[in-house]
């Protein structure tokens, strides 16, 4: 490995600490996800109790 100018292990380890970096990354953004979900749920389930009520799909006719 004389011509690349890397030394021994120099390019695996940038590239195991940026990928440590990113999964750090996605496991916030995730966990940012789900909490914004289960604070929804309750929300979603009222609008679909509501759109229900209101006909669902065969409300299209009355509702144009």
């Amino acid at each position: 490995m004389k011509g690349q100018g890397l030394m021994k292990g120099q390019g695996r380890r940038t590239g195991t600490a940026a990928q440590r970096v990113l999964a750090a990354e996605i496991a916030v953004v995730g966990a940012l996800v789900l909490a914004l979900l289960v604070t929804e749920i309750p929300s979603m389930m009222r609008e679909m109790k509501i759109w229900r009520i209101a006909g669902g799909l065969r409300a299209r006719r009355r509702y144009p």
